[in-house]
């Protein structure tokens, strides 16, 4: 049975917060609010509730949730800075962005035992710019947060609008009021030589060039070819693989990431 607090007032807060770290660790999930959608999360290290999460939302694995943490120390548990050379930029990062809207995308570190899914080796991690959050966080540690609705649907504006989607699969309903979605995280991949914007947000292009200089501008699509009616279409120069979207310009924003974007997530 699912309990809804509303956290608005200082003992609903406390009593909701104390809920929420005991179920999360419990291995069950919690819907709370962020700086730009409510997001359902579940404890990153327990791979059954991460599960859990993408079932209730009815996705599969394809579609990692990124991970939200307290504050930009938490990054280095999570995070192999020496992976790439992008990865440098993470301090000088996060100390102009975190808390707030810009989602880095890194090689995890190794030995770390979590299964959050087809994540090819990497994990999004945001600080987000929500202090009730941040405070449940801190308690419990690292957290697996997509947005809070089915697939297809778009999030709730509140708590208990997520309530109606998704029922008594999650525990714990923390009520914050009104999130309508605002601007969604920018997601910057730090996984190659270069940092490139897989997704544009609230953190400009131009913002993060005063930071990291290098950072690369999203790829645009190539255009459709347009049929030829009068000769044949010639061969054009051989060239390797694209290199796909990475998950997380999906689901690291709203609708259905937890900080705003496209359904996709």
């Amino acid at each position: 049975m699912s309990t809804l607090h509303d956290c608005r007032e200082p003992e609903g807060r406390d009593a909701g917060l104390r809920h929420a770290v005991d179920a999360l660790r419990r291995g069950e999930l919690v819907v709370l609010p962020t700086d730009t959608v409510y997001g359902v999360a579940a404890d990153a290290f327990d791979a059954d509730a991460v599960a859990a999460l993408l079932a209730a939302k009815g996705r599969g694995r394809s579609m990692p949730p990124p991970v939200l943490v307290h504050d930009a120390r938490s990054v280095d548990a999570l995070v192999e800075r020496s992976a790439s050379r992008a990865s440098s930029s993470v301090d000088d990062l996060a100390e102009a962005f975190w808390p707030g809207g810009l989602t880095l995308v890194c090689w995890a570190q190794g030995s770390l035992r979590w299964d959050l899914g087809d994540t090819g080796g990497t994990v999004a991690v945001r600080v987000p710019d929500d202090e009730l959050t941040r405070t449940l966080l801190a308690e419990s540690g690292p957290l697996a947060v997509s947005s809070a609705n089915l697939t297809g649907r778009p999030p709730g504006e509140t708590a208990a609008a997520c309530r109606d989607q998704l029922g008594d699969a999650v525990a714990c309903y923390l009520e914050d009021g009104a999130r309508d979605g605002g601007v969604p995280s920018t997601v910057l991949d730090l996984t190659g030589a270069r940092p490139e914007v897989l997704r544009e947000g609230a953190v400009s292009l131009a913002e993060l060039r005063r930071v990291v200089p290098d950072v690369r501008a999203p790829r645009r699509p190539e255009p459709e070819p347009q049929p030829e009616s009068r000769s044949e279409p010639q061969p054009g120069p051989a060239s390797g693989p694209e290199r796909g979207p990475h998950p997380a310009a999906e689901d690291a924003g709203a609708p259905d990431p937890v900080d705003g974007s496209a359904d996709e997530r």
